[in-house]
């Protein structure tokens, strides 16, 4: 074995380490409400938050509600700006379970972005043991009501979201972690094969 081979091979190491973090950094999306647990009341207004990355390219989503003891999905809103990250639900004559959870997805490509931690849903005679979050003012609300029904639309839908699909040009904002990532592993290659080479 060269002399200084195991320095290119902790380069090499390196330079792949991070470029596989700088392409993951912006790949998240967590439903911070209703968090595991949380009790929702009938009749009121709950609140629905998140936290995502800044460079993942999702843009809006859709939101639909599932409960694991009971087949069909609520559809709650489509085309839900992730900006603010916020909404407000308005629950009405929902039927009580402690089984609930939150889906946000792409329903046209069924792209999934994220699930929510499993809820609660309380009778409208039911208080919650504690209080949850109080509704956002600032961001709409979404109204939904009864059982699952196939054949009934979205709840709420916002406007279409501009996206720019379909745009030739490339925003290097959006690129730069695969760029970075490409450059770093191409450099560290570039480094090794000069080094073999004895240069």
């Amino acid at each position: 074995m060269r002399p200084g081979s195991t320095i290119v091979s902790t380069y090499s190491s390196a330079c792949l380490v991070l470029a596989l973090l700088a392409v993951n950094t912006s790949a998240y999306f967590i439903i911070d409400e209703p968090a595991l647990n949380r009790q929702w009341p009938n009749n009121a207004v709950n609140l629905v938050t998140w936290s995502k990355g800044v460079l993942d390219g999702v843009n809006g989503f859709d939101v639909e509600m599932a409960q694991m003891g009971q087949d069909g999905l609520r559809l709650v809103a489509r085309n839900v700006p992730s900006k603010p990250n916020s909404l407000n639900i308005m629950l009405q004559d929902i039927p009580a379970g402690d089984d609930y959870f939150l889906i946000f997805i792409n329903s046209t490509h069924g792209v999934m972005h994220s699930t929510s931690s499993r809820f609660s849903i309380l009778a409208a005679s039911a208080s919650p043991s504690s209080p949850p979050p109080a509704a956002n003012p600032s961001v709409p609300t979404v109204t939904i009501s009864g059982t699952p029904n196939p054949t009934q639309p979205f709840a709420t839908t916002f406007p279409a979201i501009l996206d720019n699909a379909g745009r030739p040009t490339v925003q290097l904002y959006k690129e730069s972690p695969i760029l970075i990532a490409m450059s770093m592993c191409f450099i560290g290659w570039l480094f090794g094969a000069l080094w073999t080479l004895g240069w």
